[in-house]
């Protein structure tokens, strides 16, 4: 008897406001590699893993809030940089404690480095962790730390659960 294949693991990656402007802005901040970029690394590192991402951004609060609530019904993990949202939303942090999901926090760079008001998240209590100050890389960790929580998720028979 052939034993039923898992279904991939699925990813939902969010961007928040601003990022779509990465390659240009603040370059020595953010960097030079584009969201473009990033968005088809992140996708070529899943499939090499065997797992199905999914990426948008908006500069919009109430329509992020709309995709973590639509991740729900597809993904098994949410890698979100909120941009400036994560200092000020209440409402994206009760949206990630909302849906369940076992979210990352990503950063291209160190929040607790810069300006003291950036100090301070506020949706990353809701997450299961925050990953800050490596550029890009920031998010490839964060797309391999979720992928490790799934799987790992999986593997020991758990119910997925967004937070500890």
């Amino acid at each position: 008897m052939a034993r039923a294949r898992a279904r991939a693991p699925r990813i939902q990656v969010l961007h928040g406001p601003n990022l779509n402007l990465l390659g240009t802005r603040e370059p020595a901040v953010y960097g030079t590699t584009t969201l473009a970029e990033i968005d088809r690394e992140l996708a070529h590192r899943a499939q090499a893993r065997g797992a199905v991402l999914r990426s948008a951004q908006t500069n919009i609060e109430g329509k992020l809030v709309d995709l973590i609530q639509r991740a729900r019904g597809w993904a098994d993990a949410i890698v979100i940089n909120p941009g400036g949202y994560t200092h000020t939303s209440v409402a994206i942090r009760d949206a990630i404690e909302a849906v369940g999901l076992p979210a990352i926090e990503v950063h291209l760079s160190n929040i607790h480095a810069r300006e003291p008001f950036r100090h301070e998240s506020i949706t990353a209590p809701k997450c299961i962790g925050q990953i800050c100050g490596f550029g890009a890389q920031s998010y490839y960790l964060g797309l391999d730390a979720a992928l490790s929580h799934v799987e790992a998720t999986v593997r020991d028979g758990q119910k997925r659960q967004g937070r500890r």
